[in-house]
C-alpha cells in the first residue's frame, strides 16, 4: 500500500499521508515541504504555519485536484476532518545538512487568526499615531475582527475601471525563536541528521505517539537514533528522535 495518498506542487500541502482504515494510527498527515541552502527555514509563502487544519478547505469546489487524488487513493476524506500538519525542512551549510520532519505547533505558537489580527493592530496604531487621530476602543476592536483571518486575503480583487487585479498576499517567515535549524537555539539538532520533531504532549499522548514510532522502525534502525527533549522558548517541550544521514 502507498504511504501518500496525493503530492501538489505549487498549493498546500505538497503531500498527504493516507488514512490508516484501522485509525491506530489515523494517519491522514498534510506535509509541506521547506528547502533552504542555508539554516534558516525558508519562508511560508502559501499558508501561515499551524498545528492542525480542517480539510474541507482544501477540498471544496468542483474540480479539486487534492480531493480527486486522495480519494483515487482509496481515502474517505471527511472521516478525517481535522488533520495534523507537518512541515518537512532541510537546510544545508557548507557540507551538512539538517532535515527535520516538525509538526506545526512548533511554529504555531499563537493562533493564525490572533497573530494577524495583532499584526493588523500594529499597522492600524501607526496610521493612527501618523495622523494624530483616536477611535473609540470598540470601534478598534470591531476593525481589527473584520481582518483576522487568513482567506480574507486569497481572493483576486477586481476594481472597476482597473486595467490590473489586487491580490494581498500574507508571507510568514519564522524568527530566531522558531528556526529549528538554528544552533544556538537548538545546539541539540546536529549537522547531518534527521530529525523527528512533535510536541511532548501528556503522558498518554506521548506515549502512544511513540509506540506507534518504535513499531515503523526495525531494531537495528532504532538503535542507530538518538531521542532527546527540546525546549521551545513560547510553546514548550518538544520530543526529538534523531537519526544519523
Amino acid at each position: 500500500m502507498e504511504l501518500l495518498s496525493c503530492s501538489s506542487t505549487g498549493r498546500f500541502p505538497d503531500m498527504a499521508v493516507r488514512i490508516n482504515p484501522s485509525g491506530d494510527p489515523s494517519g491522514g498527515e498534510l506535509i509541506e515541504l521547506k528547502d533552504s541552502k542555508s539554516y534558516m527555514v525558508s519562508s511560508f509563502n502559501s499558508t501561515i504555519p499551524t498545528g492542525r487544519k480542517a480539510i474541507a478547505p482544501l477540498t471544496g469546489g468542483a474540480t479539486n485536484r487534492l480531493r480527486e487524488q486522495m480519494e483515487a487513493a482509496g481515502d474517505d476524506i471527511h472521516s478525517l476532518p481535522i488533520r495534523d500538519v507537518y512541515y518537512l525542512v532541510r537546510g544545508r551549510k557548507d557540507e551538512h545538512t539538517k532535515i527535520c520532519l516538525v509538526h506545526g505547533s512548533f511554529f504555531e505558537t499563537v493562533a493564525v487568526d490572533e497573530l494577524i489580527r495583532q499584526a493588523f493592530s500594529q499597522v492600524l496604531e501607526e496610521r493612527l499615531a501618523d495622523q494624530d487621530e483616536k477611535i473609540d476602543d470598540a470601534v478598534r476592536q470591531f476593525i481589527l475582527s473584520i481582518f483576522s483571518r487568513q482567506d480574507s486575503f486569497n481572493k483576486v480583487r477586481h476594481v472597476e475601471n482597473a486595467s490590473v487585479k489586487l491580490r494581498f498576499r500574507i508571507m510568514t517567515e519564522v524568527k530566531k525563536e522558531g528556526n529549528i535549524l538554528g544552533a544556538r537555539n537548538y545546539p541539540k539538532i546536529k549537522d547531518d541528521t534527521l530529525s523527528l520533531v512533535i510536541p511532548h504532549g501528556s503522558p498518554d499522548d506521548f506515549q502512544l505517539r511513540k509506540a506507534h514510532l518504535q513499531a515503523a522502525l526495525s531494531h537495528s534502525e532504532l538503535s542507530m537514533s538518538s531521542e532527546f527533549v527540546i525546549q521551545h522558548p513560547f510553546n514548550g517541550e518538544f520530543f526529538v528522535w534523531s537519526f544519523a544521514l
